[in-house]
């Protein structure tokens, strides 16, 4: 057993005790006897933690996983924005055509004949077609299956008086124009009622991503609502493999210790009753389930661990114990301890809007001077297509990036030194926004005459002339649960309207975040070593809107005071000062949370997923 200290987050100190064949607990409520079998643990796969996941998943966990259910997660915020663009295209799109076409469709014989019960967000922004599209899959394959629907997330309807009622978000900005899609972050009850209606299939809209895994808890064990440490529970247990392979060795901090990454194994849960639960995957599958690989899961992207919001419960993740379980192939870890408290009466509403048009030039730079050469060039398309906007009456850019990837730049005055006139190859990456469609126009013509034009050593751009797409924008507001209509349906047809008990919920809207008490840390032994913060601590960063997360876990409990002392806010928040946008003097851009989970504010504007990197930068 592995027992490492998290900051904030405990390994446990024993290996679990198993329950040998044919014991029993007490029961609950399972039974009206006094003390009854518990029920079975329930096992639930995730085959997908995003729109454009690898189909190896499914096969691995049908046919190995014994699963109960298979759930699949599809949605970011951005995914609903261009699902809705899709929709308006064509009424009978905005789902997620994956999802039935490779994920189900190949396998949906075996998927009934095996018992395994589906439920995914892949609805979208039309989960009626998508449910259309299933039914037609289940019918040619001579399948019998029941179908259910979960609609109600979508407020577009409600756009006018929702703008009326609520001028502002919850940061205080005002309502945008130019909606896209407006969508509620609907719960976990919806799911498991479509459940105890006796659906093979669950189709849903948006919904938080971790709902997918607790619905068919609470469905499987009755959890009540009032229940809070259970519900706690079983949405961690959606949380930690609600991203797919990223708890099982993928983007870990040791990358290096995983093995198989061209088989990577997706993550299963097997969750009893008391809400205690393992992680593990399929057998004969790569990657590495252990405490660390879960730890930084478990992090990742909640904000303040002791209260991270969900439509079903608040949680308080401070006091989960990680324990590895020796002797299973592939490793295990079992997960406990997480607590719970009443949610509260609104629901999270992501709305996405258009900001503008974009275009990104990617151009590989060789020889001498690559650097200098590929940012002198990209300087030299600025300057020229900004004459032909004066000349046009065009506004400036609303935005620039330029970044010389090979240059370190990410890394701003961090950068190691280059020698020699730096390296004789490099990237130039250069993107840019404008409110005109016409003005990015003209920067997309303009970079190819740099081949002929400027520099030596142009070799192409990558992909061709860059493509000019709109600029969508995530916004969020809370919005009462109470003026929120779920419907359920079966097969086509409506069976039921869901209604929200409000009854054990609060009227606390958003959460506070608590001021960090100091503790003093002056007599830490110390000597003339130094460490990367990769030697002493895993880390893992993740992205919500504009804001950063970044996860950070003790190897050894006797580094974590060096830890606490020395990642302040102030720290961070100077080491990254060169990606920051910093809105308002004065204000602090870094909130740093203990269990530590550092949340910053960045530029939305950034290459790739940037903000991914944060935790290995």
């Amino acid at each position: 057993m592995v027992c490492a200290s998290l900051l904030g987050l405990r390994a446990a100190a024993a290996a679990p005790r198993l329950l040998r064949a044919g014991s029993s607990r007490c029961c609950r409520r399972w039974s009206s006897e006094t003390c009854a079998p518990q029920p079975s643990p329930v096992r639930i796969g995730c085959a997908s933690g995003f729109w454009g996941d690898t189909a190896a998943s499914v096969p691995q966990l049908l046919y190995g996983g014994k699963l109960d259910f298979l759930v699949f997660d599809y949605l970011s915020e951005i995914t609903m924005s261009l699902l809705a663009t899709a929709k308006a295209r064509a009424p009978d799109l905005g789902y997620i055509p994956d999802f039935v076409l490779t994920a189900v469709a190949p396998y949906i014989k075996d998927i009934q004949r095996k018992g395994i019960r589906i439920v995914s967000n892949a609805g979208g922004m039309n989960p009626h077609s998508c449910a259309t599209a299933l039914k037609k899959v289940a019918e040619k394959a001579g399948v019998d299956l029941k179908i259910a629907v979960v609609t109600g997330d979508d407020l577009m309807g409600e756009l006018s008086n929702i703008k009326k009622a609520l001028p502002k978000g919850e940061d205080g900005k005002r309502f945008p124009e130019n909606i896209c899609s407006m969508n509620a972050y609907l719960g976990a009850r919806p799911i498991s009622r479509a459940l105890d209606l006796g659906a093979d299939i669950v189709v849903t809209g948006r919904c938080v991503d971790s709902s997918l895994v607790l619905g068919p808890l609470i469905h499987s064990f009755g959890w009540n609502k009032d229940e809070f440490n259970l519900l706690a529970s079983g949405s961690l247990a959606g949380h930690l493999i609600e991203c797919g392979a990223q708890c099982t060795g993928g983007i870990f901090t040791d990358w290096h210790t995983v093995q198989g990454w061209h088989n990577i194994g997706f993550p299963i849960v097997e969750c009893s009753s008391d809400g205690s639960f393992t992680v593990s995957k399929p057998p004969n599958t790569g990657g590495l389930l252990s405490f660390g690989t879960v730890a930084e899961q478990l992090v990742y992207e909640i904000g303040n661990p002791k209260e991270y919001l969900l439509p079903d419960v608040i949680c308080d993740f401070s006091q989960v114990t990680l324990t590895e379980i020796p002797g299973i192939e592939g490793g295990a870890v079992k997960v406990q301890g997480a607590k719970g408290l009443r949610p509260s009466s609104f629901y999270k509403v992501n709305v996405t809007y258009f900001d503008g048009f974009r275009a990104t030039g990617c151009c590989p730079v060789g020889g001498p001077k690559a650097i200098e050469k590929g940012r002198r060039a990209a300087e030299s398309i600025l300057k020229r297509t900004r004459v032909m906007f004066d000349q046009l009456g065009y506004e400036d850019y609303s935005a620039i990036n330029l970044q010389m990837l090979g240059s370190e730049e990410t890394y701003g005055p961090h950068a190691k030194q280059n020698i020699d006139g730096g390296p004789r190859e490099a990237v130039i990456w250069l993107a840019v926004l404008h409110k005109r469609k016409e003005a990015v126009e003209i920067f997309s013509r303009e970079i190819a005459p740099a081949g002929t034009g400027m520099a030596p050593g142009f070799t192409g751009i990558v992909g061709g002339r860059p493509k000019v797409s709109p600029v969508l924008k995530p916004f969020f507001f809370l919005y009462p649960k109470k003026n929120v209509k779920i419907n359920i349906f079966m097969n086509g047809q409506h069976v039921e309207t869901f209604e929200e008990d409000l009854s054990f919920t609060s009227d606390i809207a958003v959460s506070h975040d608590q001021l960090e008490i100091q503790e003093e840390l002056k007599d830490l032994p110390n000597g003339p070593h130094t460490y990367r913060l990769e030697d002493l601590a895993y880390t893992r960063s993740g992205d919500k809107g504009n804001s950063a997360n970044i996860g950070v876990i003790a190897r050894h409990p006797l580094y974590y005071p060096y830890l606490k002392k020395t990642l302040t806010a102030q720290t961070i928040e100077d080491y990254f000062q060169h990606l920051l946008e910093k809105e308002q003097s004065g204000k602090s851009l870094v909130t740093r949370y203990v269990l530590i989970n550092v949340l910053i504010r960045i530029s939305t504007f950034l290459w790739c997923s940037l903000k991914k990197l944060f935790g290995i930068l």
